[in-house]
């Protein structure tokens, strides 16, 4: 558990119908859909209670009021620069974290400071660099896209799309050689899915048999283009497939989800190789601040995904 403050804990509801006094409830998962692998060998349902879904409550809701207060801070000009907000697929990390731990690696692309937070920053710190304070998470010399943290094993944090797959793998490789029963979580975009690195980085990966997990956040756009647009494949868990790696969907918008499909990858890649996980999730903001995010979509499809999938109501 990492420390989130914030006054969300007023509230209560939830998706299920529960007591106030429980020990231990079971929540059953949405359908995984899977490639390549045994459909029945994933799990159907999870467990939790109320000291866990107060404490996945406190986390989920502080990583949302850091990227909302971000927001707000640069539209008065304290935040400047580039800056890409992860506000809607905040239990994706989240849910990774809380199947994996700290020595297993961690590198993504530049929607990062979720990832910063969970691998260990406090929200001052991220705050601190996005503002390009010498308090900041790298002495303010980082900036939005370029958080790193080597004590979490947190490599970044990159601002060229794609370019961070095939470190993910060289990530994996190093686990492997050194015998650490660890994995390295490679994160990217649907936009960067058709990536030539990608390909050639999911090769070695199962050539040499690397506990890599490929993730790609599919939230729907890259940048303002729709995937259909974009990609003439769009089921992002099979695209590995050139290279034999098994893939599976997951819900990106339920934590528990994310959760369980990454403890059955962890355990699978560090015996058998590579496996690509697609989740499905939703930005509620544009690309980047730059990006108003309503001239490829309408402001009713946002706001119908936040009614319904919103990850942060789900918990409560």
């Amino acid at each position: 558990m990492f420390t989130a403050t914030s006054n969300f804990l007023k509230k209560s509801s939830a998706f299920y119908s529960i007591t106030r006094n429980f020990s231990q409830i079971k929540i059953p998962l949405p359908e995984y859909q899977v490639h390549n692998f045994n459909i029945k060998d994933l799990p159907t349902e999870t467990t939790t209670n109320k000291e866990e879904l107060l404490e996945y409550y406190k986390d989920i809701a502080g990583l949302r009021r850091m990227e909302v207060t971000m927001d707000n801070l640069y539209k008065q000009r304290e935040i400047r620069g580039f800056c890409h907000l992860y506000d809607g697929q905040e239990a994706i990390c989240l849910g990774i974290e809380k199947a994996c731990n700290l020595d297993d690696c961690l590198i993504t692309a530049y929607r990062d400071h979720c990832q910063a937070r969970v691998r260990g920053y406090s929200v001052h710190q991220i705050m601190a660099e996005m503002m390009g304070k010498k308090t900041g998470a790298t002495k303010g010399k980082g900036g939005s896209m370029h958080f790193y943290r080597k004590a979490g094993n947190f490599y970044g944090g990159h601002g060229i799309v794609g370019a961070q797959t095939p470190m993910g793998v060289g990530l994996a490789f190093a686990l492997k050689y050194k015998q650490k029963p660890n994995i390295a979580i490679t994160m990217y975009g649907d936009g960067a899915s058709n990536q030539g690195q990608l390909f050639e980085g999911a090769n070695i990966a199962k050539l040499w048999n690397l506990p890599c997990i490929f993730i790609c956040e599919n939230n729907q756009f890259g940048m303002g283009t729709s995937n259909e647009r974009a990609s003439a494949n769009t089921t992002y868990f099979k695209k590995l497939d050139m290279a034999n790696v098994p893939g599976m969907l997951i819900d990106g918008h339920n934590v528990f989800a994310v959760r369980e499909g990454m403890r059955f990858a962890k355990k699978y890649a560090i015996e058998n190789g590579p496996v690509c996980i697609e989740m499905k999730t939703y930005r509620y903001h544009g690309h980047s601040m730059s990006d108003p995010g309503v001239t490829y979509r309408t402001r009713e499809d946002v706001s119908n995904i936040r009614k319904t999938k919103d990850c942060v109501n789900y918990i409560k």
